[in-house]
C-alpha cells in the first residue's frame, strides 16, 4: 500500500492511497513517535492503556493523534458530543475474536455504559470515529464508497482463522446493503511474513480451514555454524546419523486477509496493503514481539464526516 505521510506536531500519520481522495472519509494509522509518553522510549505516540504507561499521557496521545486525522474529538463512547462538528470515538476491548459490532449514536447513547468487546466495528453514522489498537496485529479498514458505510477489524492469526474481515464485509452487507464491488479496503502496517514464526499448531488449524493455505507459509532451516563445521560433533545412533536442527514456521498474514477479501468479493484492485513490518521497524512502529511484550499501542481509525 502506497501510503501518504502527514506530519502535525511530529506526529506521522499512514494514509491509504486508495482512501486518501474520498472527500467525507477521515481515516489514518498511527505510528510511534511525536507523543508524550515516555514508558517505552522518549516521546512515544502509545494509544492504549497499557499497564506500563500513565492514562494521562495516553489521553494526551490519543488527543494530538485524532487532531492529526483531522478529528476534533471532544467526546468519547457514551457520551454526548458538545460541538456540531466534533466526532465521538469508539474502542472495543480486543479478545482475538469474530465479533463485530454495529454501532450507531442511537445505540451508543442507549448504553452509555456497555463495554464492547469484540474486534470489528462498523457504522455508517456520520460523527462517529471507529478504532482499534494493534502492535503487530492486522488493523484492517474498509471503506463502502456507494453507501458511505465503513468498518474497521483486528485481525491476529485467531481473528484470520475465524475470518474476522471475510465475515466483516458480510456484515455491511446485511447491516448496509453494501455490495463487495464497492468496498475499498486498506490493511495497515503489522507484522508481516518475513518475521511472524508460529508452530506447527498454527499452521494446522489454517490447513483446517483455507484450501489455498500452504501458499500462507513458509519455511527456513535453522543454521548453527559450530554444526556445520564440526558436524562429526552432533552424530546421534538414530538414522540419518545427524541430528536434524528444527524448521521455522512463518505466516503470511497480510496475504491470508488478502484472499479472504478476495474470496468475499473484493476486486484486487481496491485492496492496498501497506509494505512495512512492525517487527522490522520498531523504531516507527510499535512491535510486541520485537519489544518482547513490553511496548504500546498504534490505532486506526475510520470515520464518516457529517
Amino acid at each position: 500500500m502506497p501510503t501518504r505521510v502527514a506530519n502535525k506536531s511530529r506526529i506521522k500519520i499512514l494514509r491509504a492511497d486508495n482512501l486518501t481522495h474520498v472527500p467525507w472519509l477521515v481515516h489514518g494509522f498511527s505510528t510511534r513517535g511525536g507523543g508524550f509518553s515516555r514508558t517505552y522510549g522518549k516521546g512515544d505516540l502509545n494509544l492504549g492503556f497499557t499497564r506500563d504507561d500513565t492514562k494521562a499521557a495516553v489521553e494526551w496521545n490519543r488527543a494530538a493523534f485524532l487532531r492529526g486525522v483531522g478529528a476534533d474529538v471532544t467526546a468519547h463512547r457514551g457520551q454526548r458530543r458538545t460541538k456540531p462538528n466534533s466526532w465521538q470515538l469508539t474502542t472495543v476491548r480486543q479478545i482475538h475474536s469474530d465479533i463485530i459490532h454495529h454501532v450507531d449514536s442511537e445505540n451508543l447513547q442507549s448504553q452509555p455504559d456497555l463495554t464492547l468487546a469484540g474486534d470489528g466495528l462498523i457504522t455508517a453514522t456520520p460523527g462517529l470515529l471507529v478504532s482499534i489498537q494493534t502492535a503487530d496485529c492486522l488493523p484492517i479498514i474498509l471503506v463502502d464508497l456507494k453507501r458511505r458505510a465503513v468498518g474497521v477489524f483486528h485481525a491476529g492469526w485467531r481473528g484470520t482463522v475465524k475470518r474476522i474481515v471475510e465475515k466483516g464485509v458480510g456484515e455491511m452487507h446485511r447491516h448496509f446493503a453494501s455490495q463487495p464491488r464497492d468496498l475499498r479496503a486498506a490493511i495497515g502496517p503489522a507484522i508481516h511474513g518475513c518475521c511472524y514464526e508460529v508452530g506447527e499448531e498454527v499452521r494446522t488449524k489454517f490447513e483446517s480451514q483455507f484450501s489455498y493455505a500452504s501458499k500462507l507459509f513458509h519455511e527456513v532451516k535453522e543454521s548453527d555454524p559450530v554444526r556445520e563445521k564440526y558436524p562429526l560433533l552432533f552424530l546421534t545412533a538414530r538414522a540419518p546419523g545427524h541430528g536434524q536442527l528444527p524448521k521455522k514456521i512463518f505466516l503470511d498474514l497480510v496475504e491470508a486477509n488478502r484472499q479472504q477479501l478476495l474470496a468475499a468479493g473484493v476486486a484486487a484492485g481496491n485492496i492496498e496493503a501497506s509494505p512495512l513490518c512492525t517487527s522490522c521497524r520498531p523504531d516507527l512502529l510499535f512491535s510486541y514481539r520485537a519489544e518482547k511484550g513490553k511496548t504500546g499501542r498504534m490505532m486506526s481509525v475510520v470515520g464518516i464526516k457529517a
